[in-house]
């Protein structure tokens, strides 16, 4: 280790843990999601972030959950990872400070509780338990609502009182915010792919936001598709997503998430200077 890892791990913090604070920032600017150290696959969820007894290797570096409790779009993910960070807060004036411009920067109304609460306790392991328990109660309540919204949403698509692009639209918004998993996710999206109640054009909308999805969920919704029995519209539903996986198709999405990083990260500078 090196002496400016050194002094960087005094401070509290590490090196990794600035490389994956910057990792978990281009996630938000490229619309991946923040998976699982090591495991591309499974989505970071709060109850990750939440259970202390797990390990989550750079992610349990005061810089990445900064960044998750500042920069994450729903509250129960910032809640989490601002309830981690905060024991690592007691004793090192740095984090500490680190902790109190989560209060000020934080999109999220419930975050800037938790770190106020925190804080003018001292941190005291008492504050701490109470924030974490109140925590885990919102993300539980929070998913379960998320979740009834789900299916409400699909009852009504099948009854036809829900117009398709809302229906597709509020579908991921609703998965992500309500961080379902990605194996429940795949089933979920596969299951409509394959159901013959479901109209092709529906199906369609689903495909053309297929790149919001993880890798292996891709590939998993791709393998199931591709061994489920012929019929017309199967066979359609293949030639989309061979069009899709295509490294042409590949290329145009790389490009388009390249102008709007770069759109990003003008308006960002933009809103510095002014």
């Amino acid at each position: 280790m090196s002496q400016k890892d050194n002094i960087i791990k005094d401070l509290g913090m590490t090196q990794d843990g600035l490389k994956t604070a910057l990792a978990v920032r281009e996630s938000y600017h490229s619309g991946e999601p923040v998976c699982v150290p090591d495991d591309p696959s499974r989505i970071l969820l709060p109850e990750y972030l939440i259970n202390t007894g797990l390990d989550l290797g750079e992610f349990d570096d005061p810089l990445p959950l900064a960044m998750m409790a500042t920069r994450d779009p729903e509250s129960p993910m910032a809640l989490a990872a601002a309830t981690r960070m905060s024991p690592k807060s007691s004793g090192n004036k740095l984090v500490a400070g680190v902790f109190g411009l989560v209060g000020e920067k934080t999109r999220h109304p419930l975050v800037k509780r938790a770190v106020a609460l925190v804080s003018e306790n001292d941190f005291s392991p008492k504050a701490i338990a109470f924030v974490r328990g109140k925590a885990s109660q919102f993300i539980v309540q929070t998913r379960e609502q998320y979740s009834a919204a789900l299916k409400q949403n699909l009852r009504s698509l099948l009854e036809g009182d829900i117009e398709p692009r809302v229906f597709v639209r509020e579908f991921f918004e609703l998965t992500e915010a309500g961080n379902l998993r990605s194996d429940v996710r795949q089933r979920l999206i596969t299951s409509l792919l394959l159901a013959e109640s479901v109209r092709p054009g529906i199906k369609f909308l689903m495909l053309e936001n297929f790149y919001r999805l993880p890798i292996p969920t891709r590939k998993g919704i791709v393998s199931s598709v591709s061994s489920a029995p012929v019929s017309s519209h199967i066979e359609i539903l293949k030639e989309e997503l061979r069009w899709i996986i295509s490294p042409e198709r590949q290329a145009q999405v790389a490009q388009a998430q390249s102008v709007n990083k770069t759109q990003s990260a003008k308006n960002t500078k933009t809103n510095i200077v002014h």
